[in-house]
């Protein structure tokens, strides 16, 4: 693990531009480097540029379902910390539950998120 947010790189993949924005402002003064994207096709490469140590990574996409990708950013990035969040809490499709990921219903309580991030550190 990282010691230093400085260095923590954050990948948001979700279609509510307001919710990234609002997320990526308020991690980029925590000092993370955020980077976002509104489709899960986009985000998948993202993340392949940038190999994040989180993910925050939203159901609905316009092209797809991005809990179905769960497993894949798993194998893909064994160190990062995966968060699924949506407006709704599905079934998980083909998840493992482990340590490495957490589940987030949206809205997002940003009060939570920072005990959630301290404990990253």
């Amino acid at each position: 693990m990282v010691s230093n947010a400085r260095m923590r790189k954050v990948l948001i993949i979700d279609d509510e531009m307001d919710f990234c924005l609002l997320l990526k402002a308020y991690l980029t003064r925590l000092k993370y480097d955020v980077y976002y994207s509104t489709t899960l096709t986009a985000g998948v490469e993202q993340a392949k540029k940038i190999d994040p140590s989180i993910i925050f990574l939203d159901n609905n996409l316009p092209d797809g379902l991005g809990w179905e990708m769960a497993m894949y950013f798993l194998e893909q990035y064994p160190a990062a910390q995966l968060n699924l969040i949506s407006a709704y809490h599905p079934e998980l499709p083909n998840v493992k539950v482990t340590p490495a990921l957490k589940i987030w219903e949206k809205p997002i309580s940003l009060t939570e998120l920072e005990d959630y991030l301290k404990e990253d550190v």
